[in-house]
C-alpha cells in the first residue's frame, strides 16, 4: 500500500511597485517561497521574460530539485552498495523551448554529476546505479521529459 506525503509552501509575489497589474511593465516578477521553519527564498521570473537575473527562477529552481533529487538518491544507493561517495557535485543543464504564442517547457535534461569514490572503488556500479535511480527519485518519477545522465567519475585515496 502506498504511503501518502504532503508538501506545503507558501509562495508570495513581492513584485507590487504599487500600482498592481496596472500594466505589463508595471510589476516586478518578484516573489519569495516560504517553507515554514525555513529561510525564505527570493525568487524571479526568468530573465527573457523580465525576471531578474541576480534570483533563482521557477526554471532554475525545477532542474535544482531534479539534480538534488538524484543526488541524494545516487548517495544512498551507492551506501547500500559499499561504493563510499566523498564527494557529488553536478552542473546539470536542461533545454526548454517557447511556442509562438509563449507557452514554455522543458524538452530534456541532463544531469552531469562528477562523483569523487573512495580508490578501489567498484566504478561500474558506481555508474550503474544512475540508472535505477529514476525508478524511485520523486521528481525524475513525476517530470514529463527525459532526463539523461553523463556522471564523471574521481578515485580518491
Amino acid at each position: 500500500m502506498p504511503r501518502y506525503h504532503e508538501f506545503t509552501s507558501h509562495v508570495v509575489w513581492t513584485g507590487n511597485r504599487g500600482n498592481g497589474t496596472s500594466g505589463y511593465r508595471a510589476y516586478d516578477r518578484k516573489w519569495s517561497i516560504e517553507v515554514p521553519g525555513r529561510p525564505v527564498i527570493h525568487c524571479s521570473n526568468d530573465p527573457m521574460l523580465g525576471g531578474d537575473p541576480a534570483l533563482p527562477n521557477p526554471e532554475d529552481l525545477l532542474l535544482s530539485a531534479l539534480s538534488a533529487c538524484h543526488m541524494l538518491w545516487y548517495l544512498h544507493l551507492a551506501s547500500d552498495a559499499g561504493i563510499i561517495v566523498m564527494a557529488y557535485e553536478d552542473s546539470p543543464l536542461a533545454h526548454g523551448e517557447t511556442a509562438a504564442n509563449g507557452a514554455g517547457r522543458f524538452v530534456s535534461a541532463v544531469l552531469r554529476p562528477h562523483i569523487h569514490v573512495r580508490h578501489g572503488s567498484d566504478l561500474d556500479r558506481a555508474n550503474a546505479i544512475h540508472g535505477e535511480i529514476h525508478h524511485v527519485c520523486f521528481i525524475a518519477r513525476s517530470v514529463n521529459f527525459p532526463v539523461t545522465i553523463e556522471a564523471r567519475f574521481s578515485e580518491v585515496f
